[in-house]
């Protein structure tokens, strides 16, 4: 086990292998050249890598921790792989929740592993149960069996073959192990009072992260996927988060970080011609008329899924 001062390890990083898809042939063909401009997928994340980015994603999972994390099977794990781990967020929680788990976590950024490093040395709980590999999902510089479990959240989104990296994630987990996949949904927004302009940047975010070899609707897809690669006992979950008068708070709340969550890809959107800034402001507008109604609705589900490596 490396200490703190050792822990990010840096390995080639590789090109992601060409996204199998059955979309229709438009789409396919704008996905395709996506991931020929788009060699190694990280150069994609729409929502980019400033530090106001990196901000966003430990907020995030702080706020969304009682949805992602309650009860994982992780009890009896003792060395999990991370595929994803981004600024350490959620390596964070996983280490704070489970006192006897070593994590191991990998992911494509060194800028998101050099600020993972930072602040997981910081954590007083996590000294000495840590490493941070720069390396590829889709190709993992791991021998068979290295691990007893895996966890991956808000990542097979952003890579070009979610199949890849989940086979990868099988070949070097022990028979036994569990694995737990959360992902979004994003055909399952909704917003009362009716915001046509947010839903026409909600379109064109989706179809800006297609472009980028993303799949804004991985979710619905795991139970297929985990099947296709040697995973059995697979469970998934949906999760819906459904705010309304009954909540007006945690609306106020989910709102405020919705927000952010949309604002954080206009930068690129706009870059990428996707929108102009008279759709951001007139989203961002709509957004406050919603946050101010007293009836408003939202909603959204993402997927989690749990299941045993055979």
């Amino acid at each position: 086990m490396a200490s703190s001062k050792t822990n990010v390890t840096k390995t080639n990083v590789t090109k992601t292998s060409a996204a199998k898809t059955t979309r229709a042939k438009a789409s396919t063909t704008k996905r395709g050249e996506a991931q020929r401009s788009n060699k190694t997928g990280t150069a994609g994340y729409l929502h980019g890598f400033t530090g106001a980015e990196q901000d966003r994603l430990y907020h995030q999972a702080r706020f969304l921790e009682p949805r992602v994390h309650e009860g994982l099977p992780l009890r009896r794990a003792r060395r999990l792989l991370e595929i994803g781990c981004g600024v350490g967020a959620q390596t964070d929680i996983l280490l704070r929740r489970h006192p006897d788990l070593h994590v191991t976590g990998l992911d494509a950024s060194p800028t998101n592993l050099a600020r993972a490093a930072a602040h997981l040395k910081s954590l007083p709980w996590a000294r000495g149960r840590w490493d941070l590999v720069q390396g590829d999902a889709a190709k993992l510089a791991f021998g068979a069996d290295s691990f007893d479990s895996a966890f991956l959240c808000w990542i097979l989104e952003h890579v070009a073959d979610p199949m890849q990296v989940l086979s990868e994630a099988r070949r070097v987990l022990r028979p036994g192990s569990p694995i737990v996949v959360t992902e979004v949904l994003n055909a399952t927004f909704f917003l009362e009072p009716y915001s046509p302009r947010t839903l026409d940047y909600w379109k064109a975010f989706n179809e800006h992260q297609i472009e980028l070899c993303g799949d804004p609707f991985v979710g619905a897809k795991l139970g297929n996927l985990l099947q296709a690669v040697g995973f059995r006992d697979i469970a998934c979950e949906v999760k819906p988060i459904h705010l309304d008068n009954r909540a007006p708070g945690e609306r106020a709340e989910f709102l405020a970080y919705w927000t952010d969550l949309l604002l954080s890809g206009a930068q690129s959107l706009q870059k990428a011609g996707r929108v102009d800034r008279t759709t951001v402001e007139g989203m961002q507008k709509e957004l406050q008329i919603v946050a101010h109604d007293p009836d408003a609705v939202f909603f959204y589900a993402f997927v989690q899924a749990r299941a045993t490596a055979l």
